[in-house]
Parts: C-alpha cells; sequence; structure tokens
C-alpha cells in the first residue's frame, strides 16, 4: 500500500471507513487521510440516460423521478445537462412567413378597495 501523496509504503495505518463503506488509510509519514479504492457514487449512465428518454416522451420530473426511484432535482440536472450537449437549433436566414397567435392582454391599475 502506497501513500498517493508521498508515495511511502511503510507507515500506513487503517482510519476507519467511509459513508459508502470503504476502507480509508492514514500515512504517518505526511499525516494525510486517503482511500485507495475509493466506490463509484452517483447513478449510472444507463439511468440517466432512461431519466433524459422519459422526459423526453413527455413525463414530468416527479413522474421520471418516482419511476427511476431518484431525486427529481437530479432528474432535472440530467435533463439540463443533456440538453446543453445538443446543437443549436437551425435558424433560416430569411423568413417567408410569419405567424403570430391572437393574444389580449390588460394592464392596468388593481383594484385594491372593495366595490360594493
Amino acid at each position: 500500500m502506497n501513500c498517493p501523496y508521498c508515495k511511502d509504503n511503510t507507515h500506513q495505518v487503517k482510519d476507519g471507513r467511509n459513508a459508502s463503506g470503504t476502507q480509508k488509510y492514514r500515512c504517518k509519514q505526511c499525516d494525510r487521510r486517503y482511500t485507495p479504492e475509493p466506490a463509484i457514487n452517483g447513478y449510472s449512465d444507463d439511468i440517466r440516460l432512461q431519466a433524459v428518454k422519459l422526459y423526453v416522451d413527455g413525463l414530468n420530473l416527479r413522474r421520471v423521478a418516482r419511476h427511476l426511484g431518484v431525486s427529481p432535482q437530479s432528474v432535472a440536472n440530467w435533463v439540463k445537462a443533456y440538453a446543453t450537449k445538443l446543437p443549436p437549433a437551425p435558424v433560416p436566414e430569411q423568413v417567408k412567413t410569419i405567424e403570430m397567435d391572437e393574444l389580449y392582454t390588460f394592464i392596468g391599475d388593481k383594484k385594491t378597495e372593495s366595490t360594493s
């Protein structure tokens, strides 16, 4: 067992376990703690890709999270990260026809007193 910092292999002692259950060591030479074989945290790429596919198919973030048993915030982060990797949408150089939707909006004074 070699210390990854000072490369010493004679002064290594066990120093408890990580939250993931892997053994930690402490080097008495440089007094640093390290894990020689850390456990991989997080979800696999297959789960992430499946979440993005379900979201693209029309499921909302919470439903995708419930279906896969993960946090909705994780699903949102995966979708956002995947969207940044996509190429930009094509934009035509000239537009021949513009289509507008009818929308009427009134912005005025808000009534604060009773009208009766």
